[in-house]
């Protein structure tokens, strides 16, 4: 069982959708379990599906972080990525009018990615993970930055400054929590309202909400 609350209407079971999250959302809150409690870091994390049915995150922290150091072993980790969020006004329900018994509330997606962590001290492994990371992120620009741009002693020096993690993901929870819980009427008012704000958050909420809305209500 998850340890986030998941109502049955925000439950997101799709592996193909939380991995697209993941994919377009790569910077991770890691919660790890340290002797001194719980730390927090905000890591960009890298998607293989190379291990099934969930896959593997990889990437790497500077030495000088105590997330591998101070890790207490045996426990899960978990990588959280976050979708877009915005704030829902009860103006946009049509019901106000009738009933008045609407409230505020706010919608996003997010998704909870459980495993152990490990540790790699391996200088060709981080190589490989951050020429990925950087081609992963790197491909939208007209001239693409590569790591062989840098000067090669540069890099060998930055690669000893920092450390791998990678974590197989043994479980994997989504939440979308975007009107589902709203009649029709509700559900449109409130992507007509959303696009009208017109700002990237409000604009991919109101998407996910008809999307949402096509998948529980499909057409005849």
């Amino acid at each position: 069982m998850p340890l986030m609350y998941i109502p049955k209407h925000f439950d997101e079971p799709s592996i193909d959708i939380l991995h697209e999250l993941i994919r377009a959302k790569p910077l991770a809150t890691l919660v790890t379990l340290t002797s001194e409690g719980l730390n927090a870091n905000h890591i960009p994390l890298e998607l293989s599906t190379d291990v099934e049915p969930f896959g593997v995150l990889r990437g790497h922290v500077a030495r000088a972080n105590p997330i591998w150091s101070n890790l207490v072993q045996g426990v899960e980790t978990l990588a959280i990525f976050h979708g877009p969020d915005t704030y829902i006004t009860p103006g946009w329900y049509p019901t106000k009018a009738e009933t008045g018994k609407v409230v505020p509330t706010w919608n996003y997606a997010v998704a909870h990615a459980y495993g152990a962590l490990r540790i790699v001290d391996d200088a060709v492994w981080l190589r490989t993970n951050l020429e990925k990371l950087t081609r992963s992120h790197e491909r939208a620009f007209p001239t693409p930055w590569q790591l062989s741009d840098a000067p090669p002693d540069f890099v060998e020096k930055l690669i000893g400054m920092v450390i791998g993690i990678e974590i197989d993901i043994t479980r994997l929870y989504g939440k979308w929590k975007v009107s589902q819980n709203q009649p029709p009427q509700n559900q449109a008012g409130v992507i007509q309202g959303l696009r009208a704000n017109g700002d990237a958050a409000s604009m991919a909420i109101a998407n996910l909400v008809e999307n949402s809305s096509s998948r529980k209500n499909p057409q005849p």
